[in-house]
């Protein structure tokens, strides 16, 4: 079923490839604190870490996220969940901590533009609140940066070396600056305290879990195809994306966990696409006879954002494995399954594994 393959089959893969994460042996009994943890990446963390073994802790203030779907994989997986505005303080006791995991953000144009002060203060404050956890546990700490660093990128691919393009007032500046400052207060922590830190820069992801809601290109056009509504493309089209399936990109950043390199580390999948030629191929796979509708081009919108993962490939032994046709069927699938039959999605999901 898709909602199984949406949590376990990069398990699966990843033990034929030899992954150190893929038999459960090097999180079994580790306690994990996923703050953001609600949401898409953070549910689909919380899920395959649980099944390594791991005891898993989520906090989040549920601000972007139903709390149907963490309330329903507590139950299911016995992770335990904590409702907090990490900003405010993380009410974690801190002495026996193994992995702290910050991943709480709003991450969809939509959502930061609607909680920018929120945006800014969750990257700075909270992200010294998640150092402060991790350095008093002596924790890993794992900071989830963006290829919005890159900003809208005058090199492409984007490798780490880059220093990016980005506008410091605009807009989207309050996401992009907010992960800059992220990486910059980790590394002075790491390089203060000696810190075990992770930086990975994660790309363009999509897959089960994801909300309709959500704003971003693969929800909104298999929203728009499934329910025969034209899909909504900025300008012509011609701006280019990469998309990492979800399974993919959790085995990257367990990699990256279990790894000794710092990073920054792109994680991501670097097949490139127009976003005119992924309306087309989601209108194909769902037979939609909807039309694509032309709407103005966002602020500082990207041209182009494409990793280079050389890093990763050689560091982590690692490349994705699905293809992104094959992921949008998975997703599709999933959408026509439970995300228009009035459900909530994530509770959906978590009801197929169980």
């Amino acid at each position: 079923m898709v909602g199984e393959l949406s949590y376990s089959s990069s398990g699966d893969r990843s033990a034929r490839a030899g992954n150190p994460t893929s038999n459960g042996s090097a999180m079994r009994g580790r306690h994990a604190v996923i703050l953001g943890g609600a949401g898409f990446l953070g549910l689909h963390l919380a899920s395959r870490l649980r099944r390594d073994g791991a005891r898993v802790t989520v906090v989040d203030n549920l601000s972007t996220a139903p709390r149907d779907g963490i309330d329903s994989l507590s139950k299911q997986l016995g992770i335990r969940f904590i409702e907090a505005n990490i900003s405010d303080g993380i009410p974690v006791d801190d002495a026996d901590v193994s992995f702290v995991l910050h991943f709480a953000s709003a991450a969809s144009p939509i959502d930061y533009a609607r909680y920018p002060i929120e945006t800014l203060r969750v990257g700075s404050i909270g992200t010294e609140n998640a150092l402060e956890l991790a350095r008093r546990s002596g924790a890993k700490f794992m900071f989830a940066s963006t290829s919005e660093v890159y900003g809208d990128p005058l090199v492409t691919p984007q490798h780490e070396g880059y220093w990016g393009n980005v506008n410091s007032v605009g807009p989207r500046s309050v996401y992009d600056e907010a992960k800059r400052y992220g990486e910059a207060i980790t590394m002075a922590y790491h390089r203060e305290f000696g810190m075990d830190v992770k930086l990975p820069r994660i790309f363009n992801t999509f897959g089960p879990g994801m909300r309709a809601e959500d704003g971003r290109a693969v929800p909104a056009f298999m929203t728009a195809a499934l329910s025969g509504h034209p899909l909504p493309v900025h300008g012509d089209g011609s701006q280019t994306r990469s998309l990492c399936y979800v399974d993919d990109l959790v085995e990257g950043l367990l990699r990256m966990l279990l790894s000794d390199h710092i990073g920054p580390m792109n994680i991501g999948n670097p097949a490139e696409t127009s976003i005119r030629e992924l309306a087309d191929l989601i209108i194909a796979i769902t037979g939609s006879t909807s039309d694509i509708e032309s709407r103005p081009r966002p602020i500082d919108d990207p041209e182009v954002r494409v990793p280079d993962i050389t890093l990763a490939s050689e560091r982590l032994d690692w490349w994705p494995q699905v293809t992104m046709k094959d992921g949008l069927v998975r997703t599709i699938d999933w959408f026509e399954q439970f995300a228009f039959k009035g459900e909530s999605a994530l509770q959906a999901e978590v009801g197929l594994i169980a």
